[in-house]
């Protein structure tokens, strides 16, 4: 994606607080967004991110606002079923030149190259942490029976759970009722 949403900057930076508006879409790496396990999520396989995006020139730097939307898939985590949406990632982020030599470098703001801004990691990195850690497919999702593995949010389950074998003692006191 780095070639793609690279952005000219020379000319933004020569006033400060220089505005551009940025409008783009490019394709998502999938290697990059693979999930670790079958039950992750995931950005499908061809998936585009866009942006609307606000770049304002600043002194020794770029600052990036805006949203970054993206499609994702996954798992639901109590009853197995496909889900997915789309990402709605509001951003905020600085671009500052390469540090001189001697100087420490910028560890929370990514580095301008030759009056280029190159959003493509600022995309991926926004997505990356935006994705679902454990979707649901609606929030009263019922799931699965833990005996008998029934969808219980397609039909009922008359499966009794099973009993803690710590609290049988006071079983005497269910029957005495």
């Amino acid at each position: 994606m780095a070639g793609l949403l690279a952005i000219q900057v020379a000319r933004l930076r020569r006033q400060r607080g220089a505005r551009l508006q940025v409008a783009a879409s490019a394709p998502l790496d999938p290697a990059r967004f693979a999930p670790a396990t079958p039950a992750d999520s995931r950005v499908p396989e061809g998936a585009e991110a866009h942006c609307e995006l606000v770049l304002e020139s600043y002194d020794g730097g770029v600052r990036v606002t805006g949203r970054v939307f993206a499609p994702w898939q996954g798992v639901c985590r109590r009853c197995t079923v496909a889900v997915g949406g789309t990402l709605e990632v509001a951003v905020e982020e600085r671009f500052c030149d390469p540090p001189a030599r001697g100087e420490p470098e910028d560890e929370e703001a990514f580095v301008i190259t030759d009056d280029v801004v190159d959003l493509g990691p600022l995309v991926d990195e926004a997505v990356l942490a935006e994705l679902p850690l454990a979707p649901l497919c609606r929030e009263d999702c019922l799931g699965l029976c833990p005996t008998c593995g029934a969808d219980r949010n397609l039909e009922p389950c008359s499966c009794e759970p099973p009993r803690d074998p710590r609290w049988a003692s006071l079983d005497v006191l269910r029957s005495s009722f």
